[in-house]
């Protein structure tokens, strides 16, 4: 039967069985020599795009962006700016209180202290430390570095914000893994961004009223012992008004006078045509009783150190530093109406134009584009490395 099949085929047994092996060899070789000749286009080219199609194939999780716009204003500073070439030139004279702001609130959203206050409400190690999350994507992913500044700079690369100077809009732009925490993410931060323009609004309501308050203070003090002294020199001395009192007093003794002028005149009348008249002894008494009477009151108007002449420097000292205190008070008084006004009408408010977003479709990975650039990418490395390795192979030869 072997002689049959020998003559059959024109080939010996044993002989074909060893082509077998002898044909792998070959064609291992084949394929060695192929790669050794290649090399440097399946390091560069197929290798990273087999390792990117890999990647970005099954492996790669799902980005989900959610978006939201806001911005922050004032309500003076619009009016500023719809008073036309003034209002602008106001409000050019110095910084923009919303715009300083609103770079405030950029810088803290992208703060440690924002990633704490965010860590309070969301358990965000949780939320980018999941198992759905590829390894190279999760925290810690490949750094085993579990701490918070690592943590930080991972929380940095998935948080982003653009200011615009000309449209004063603020844009937020949140990625995450999941679309439910793209968007609790981004609502958060504009809640502790409002917080934080809230606290910017109390402190400065409270620095611009602090010292129109302190004024106050002063004022009241001031007031309140002016009027002390005054009521204390009243109620020692037992005057109102010197200058008052005084007055009346000078018009009880003008009226007096009058009365002792005409006594007087009545007196001498009935001395001369009856001078036994018995109303003469009763009207000589009255005209000493009314010029007792108007000695007494001159007495307490001028002479002495208690007369009110002489009180009347003093009270007025007192009283016109009671005046101006009263005064000083008014003014501080209305000053700080006016600083509270002021801190009202210099209120800021964060406004949200665009609501945070629910993603409904992963924006990233770009799966197909980053294969391709990967691939572009190697082909120009490859290009390249072959253009300098066969220069030098030209000038070695």
């Amino acid at each position: 039967m072997d002689a049959a099949v020998r003559e059959a085929t024109g080939t010996d047994v044993g002989t074909q069985t060893d082509v077998g092996p002898a044909a792998g060899e070959a064609l291992m070789q084949r394929l060695w020599r192929s790669v050794k000749r290649h090399y440097l286009f399946l390091l560069t080219v197929a290798l990273p795009t087999l390792v990117a199609t890999v990647y970005y194939g099954p492996i790669a999780s799902n980005v989900y962006v959610s978006v939201s716009r806001f911005i922050v204003h004032s309500p003076q500073e619009e009016r500023m700016q719809a008073g036309g070439l003034l209002g602008e030139f106001l409000q050019g004279a110095g910084n923009s209180r919303s715009q300083d702001a609103s770079y405030a609130v950029q810088d803290y959203i992208q703060s440690r202290d924002a990633l704490k206050a965010l860590d309070r409400e969301i358990n965000m190690r949780q939320v980018f430390s999941g198992p759905r999350i590829d390894l190279f994507d999760r925290f810690p992913g490949l750094h085993l570095d579990h701490s918070f500044e690592e943590f930080y700079r991972y929380y940095v690369k998935h948080v982003g914000i653009q200011y615009d100077p000309d449209s004063s809009i603020s844009t937020l732009t949140v990625s995450a893994y999941r679309p439910a925490d793209a968007y609790r993410i981004n609502n958060a931060l504009l809640g502790i961004s409002e917080r934080l323009v809230n606290n910017l609004n109390d402190r400065s309501r409270e620095d611009t009223i602090k010292y129109a308050q302190q004024d106050v203070e002063v004022a009241e003090q001031k007031a309140t012992q002016a009027s002390l002294a005054l009521l204390a020199y009243r109620s020692k001395h037992a005057v109102f008004a010197p200058t008052k009192q005084a007055g009346i007093e000078l018009e009880g003794i003008a009226r007096l006078q009058a009365e002792l002028i005409s006594t007087n005149a009545e007196l001498a009348q009935l001395k001369q045509l009856s001078p036994d008249n018995p109303q003469i002894p009763g009207l000589q008494s009255r005209a000493a009783t009314l010029r007792s009477a108007i000695a007494g009151q001159a007495s307490r108007v001028t002479g002495s150190s208690n007369s009110l002449s002489a009180r009347a420097p003093e009270f007025e000292q007192l009283a016109l530093q009671s005046t101006v205190a009263d005064k000083e008070l008014g003014l501080a008084l209305a000053e700080l109406d006016a600083a509270r006004r002021d801190a009202a009408r210099q209120q800021l408010y964060l406004e949200r134009l665009v609501q945070p977003n629910l993603p409904d479709s992963a924006l990233l990975p770009k799966r197909i584009r980053s294969i391709f650039t990967v691939f572009a990418v190697g082909l120009i490395l490859w290009s390249v490395l072959a253009l300098i390795l066969a220069s030098v192979r030209e000038h070695t030869e």
